[in-house]
């Protein structure tokens, strides 16, 4: 089941699991008022009691309602002006990564970019103009000076300045978190 597929069947089974459809979300949304994603899943989840997985998926579509935003606009936004200069590295590892399999899904959003294969491996971000910082996924793998403990939705982080850092060691470590995926 691909990923539109998957969400589209969360949309359908809304009403029975949660008691209300999406466009009702939207509405219980929009009252509440927040405009973080992580504020409306709070609130989804204390107040309503809706699952982690629904609670995510309708504060994505509520707070991405309107937007005509391309992946590729959003990828172009992220490396504009000051940050252009890193564009070469994001392509560069975007390349290596969807070299691992067919199944390898690239999905920008407006700060970052999500690799996923039936769930996220990897997240590529720009935080600075002089870098950018890589999210691995790899359960089990004690951190070195390199690869970086984390919190969050990755358990490692890894910064690339340079096009020599992305080499046999970092596409190791993103090919074992493909694989863990």
């Amino acid at each position: 089941m691909d990923v539109d597929a998957a969400t589209q069947t969360m949309i359908d089974n809304m009403p029975a699991k949660t008691g209300r459809s999406l466009d009702e979300w939207f509405v219980v949304v929009d009252a509440a008022g927040f405009a973080k994603h992580g504020q409306i899943m709070t609130h989804l989840k204390s107040e309503y009691r809706v699952s982690h997985g629904f609670a995510n998926l309708i504060a994505a579509r509520a707070l991405s309602r309107g937007l005509s935003s391309t992946g590729d606009d959003l990828v172009e936004a992220q490396y504009d002006g000051r940050k252009a200069p890193l564009r070469p590295l994001y392509d560069r590892l975007v390349a290596e990564v969807s070299a691992f399999g067919p199944d390898v899904e690239i999905a920008p959003k407006k700060t970052s970019v999500s690799l996923r294969r039936s769930k996220q491996f990897a997240l590529i971000e720009a935080p600075s103009a002089n870098r950018l910082q890589l999210g691995i996924n790899l359960r089990g793998t004690a951190p070195t000076d390199r690869l970086r403990a984390a919190g969050g939705m990755c358990t490692h982080r890894v910064d690339v300045a340079s096009d020599a850092e992305i080499d046999a060691e970092l596409i190791a470590w993103l090919h074992e978190a493909y694989e863990q995926a």
